[in-house]
């Protein structure tokens, strides 16, 4: 039998406290019918609400531009992966309903259109190749690549870059000019994971050096509350995620260089369907310009990831 000693057990508690509290399945007060929204979570991981998208007066001109398909079924269906606060997790007294700015700003796209959003959890991996089938929107924090442009449309609503993360005070004295034979954590399927990461990698082993050990976890709270726990060395994600994962990391974890390659992320609709993407691109610039669209993100602290201008299929650089 393994016996933890005393500075064991406290870094089991704080990586199971920080767990608890990324993954914010504790009690929160839900605005409106059904919808999540909230400024976060504090002390407690309670997310608080302060948004209801309900409020939103639908558009009839924007409405009349859905496709009939989607029309006809009342409801955008959106698949997301509910494990990358404060964009979109699971809280509510169940601690199974999706909150987050993405998912608030998916029900007020949804309300313009004059639908209903249903938000169902899905791994992140497996929501582009559903699109049209499953899902008619992916909402999950996609930062619009031509690689992943390929496959989808994406509709821009928000700006963030890169940030890394490691243990509060660098113990291990980590540097990001140098990372090869390292352990670095990273979400699954995500643009950090490849081509970044990746790309390190095979700079590494091409200058004769080890390759980093990516430790690949299918959630972002695994990885954090691995890096908690001193089960890697560093790990990387979007800029607010990481912001607000050290927010809750309770002085655990701390910033590792600055934030980089900010890019464009993107709502996703299915590459056949640029009706719909047009039709949410416009829901979008209507909550841009009447102010619903930067209310919620500053609900969320998020508001310095604000655009001026929602586009189709925006030019990236990679």
């Amino acid at each position: 039998m393994n016996v933890l000693n005393g500075q064991g057990l406290r870094t089991a508690a704080a990586a199971a406290a920080v767990l608890v509290a990324l993954s914010a399945c504790t009690n929160a007060s839900e605005a409106g019918s059904g919808s999540g929204a909230g400024s976060g979570t504090g002390g407690s991981g309670q997310a608080t609400a302060t948004f209801d998208p309900g409020t939103v007066a639908k558009d009839d001109a924007l409405a009349a531009k859905v496709p009939d398909q989607v029309r006809s079924k009342g409801k955008l269906t959106v698949g997301s992966d509910t494990t990358y606060a404060p964009a979109e997790f699971l809280a509510a007294s169940d601690g199974q309903t999706p909150v987050g700015y993405d998912v608030d700003l998916a029900k007020a796209i949804g309300a313009t259109l004059g639908l209903k959003v249903e938000v169902q959890t899905s791994p992140f991996e497996g929501i582009l190749p559903s699109l049209g089938p499953k899902y008619d929107l992916g909402v999950s924090s996609f930062f619009i690549t031509k690689e992943r442009s390929k496959a989808a449309n994406f509709v821009s609503y928000f700006q963030a870059g890169t940030q890394w993360a490691v243990q509060k005070g660098n113990p291990k004295n980590i540097s990001l000019d140098d990372l090869c034979g390292k352990t670095v954590g990273v979400q699954t399927g995500t643009f950090q994971e490849n081509p970044d990461i990746s790309g390190r990698s095979a700079q590494c082993v091409a200058a004769g050096k080890p390759a980093i050990d990516v430790v690949s976890l299918k959630n972002q709270t695994d990885v954090t509350t691995r890096l908690v726990a001193g089960g890697m060395d560093a790990m990387a994600a979007g800029s607010i995620t990481v912001a607000y994962a050290i927010t809750q990391s309770d002085g655990k974890l701390q910033t590792l260089g600055d934030v980089y390659g900010a890019s464009p992320v993107g709502i996703a609709v299915a590459k056949s369907d640029t009706g719909l993407a047009d039709a949410v691109a416009g829901a979008t610039n209507k909550l841009i310009q009447d102010g619903t669209y930067k209310k919620i993100l500053a609900a969320w602290g998020t508001d310095g990831g604000a655009i001026a201008k929602a586009e189709v299929n925006p030019t990236v650089n990679k």
